[in-house]
């Protein structure tokens, strides 16, 4: 009985710690952004007019959304487009994260500058800079639409599935300019890992690239997650997202304004909730 009370108040201790740590942000969050939540939630079942006067509102139920779904033809493709993008460059994003977390994990000359070199771009990339650097194509590989992989790719496949390839392939940097954080993740989750474990595995003839799979692996698949989920967030959220722009425009569009721009600001945020709980299933049946 005496060690299930201790180990009762050990979880119960951690759980007091891990709470301390989130509690600025539920803090803020219950300060900041509750209640604006609930007040988009309120203007997506509005038609709202911004006048001199102020913001006059007419409730028109569930009109935004049908709109969305049923009138508005770009919404519904952009939707689409994002979410075949979305299911290509996030797990290239983390798979790419965990392989360069694995090189600059080894004991190599310079280990300290190859980190900062894989995560400057994590500074660098605000909107602006980003904007910027679309404009000038520093983000696309020079001429690779005349290489002849491409045309393999077009007579191979069908244009569902060699679009989304070639774009992959067109803004690869762009993709691997992500990757910064998720690199910090992985790195964090290698140098906790026990090196005895290695040891004994080397010991009982296992391979590097059987230790990888059967240890390394493993022990990584939280971090797994918390890279998916997080890569998930941020591009969902990047302020030059075809649908964040979309959203943005249509706030001072005097046909739709910002009733219709919140009902699609709400649809979004239910279809990337609806993203991460089907990976996060996923993954964690994976790790079971």
């Amino acid at each position: 009985m005496a060690s299930i009370r201790i180990r009762m108040t050990n979880k119960r201790r951690k759980a007091l710690v891990g709470t301390a740590f989130i509690s600025p942000w539920i803090i803020g969050f219950f300060i900041f952004a509750l209640r604006p939540m609930i007040y988009s939630l309120y203007l997506s079942f509005q038609k709202v007019k911004v006048t001199p006067l102020g913001i006059k509102t007419n409730y028109v139920g569930w009109d935004n959304y049908k709109y969305a779904f049923v009138s508005d033809t770009t919404f519904v493709e952009k939707v689409l487009h994002y979410l075949r993008e979305m299911a290509l460059n996030v797990p290239i994003i983390v798979t790419f994260s965990l392989i360069i977390a694995l090189l600059i994990n080894q004991k190599i000359k310079m280990r300290g500058i190859f980190r900062t070199i894989f995560f400057l771009p994590v500074i660098i990339t605000s909107g602006p800079v980003i904007n910027e650097l679309l404009s000038q194509g520093v983000t696309n590989i020079p001429n690779i639409e005349s290489y002849s992989m491409f045309e393999m790719v077009k007579q191979s496949l069908t244009p569902a599935v060699a679009n989304p390839i070639m774009y992959l392939f067109k803004q690869i940097i762009m993709v691997l300019w992500f990757s910064g954080v998720q690199i910090l993740i992985f790195l964090a989750g290698l140098q906790k890992v026990d090196h005895s474990l290695y040891e004994a595995a080397r010991i009982d003839g296992a391979s590097p690239w059987e230790a990888f799979w059967k240890l390394t692996l493993p022990m990584l698949m939280p971090l797994v997650l918390v890279n998916f989920i997080y890569t998930i967030v941020y591009i969902s959220t990047f302020a030059l997202n075809e649908i964040i722009v979309m959203i943005k425009d249509n706030m001072f569009n005097t046909t739709t304004g910002f009733g219709y721009a919140t009902a699609i600001a709400w649809i979004y945020f239910v279809l990337i909730a609806i993203v991460l709980a089907i990976w996060s299933l996923l993954l964690r049946t994976r790790k079971s």
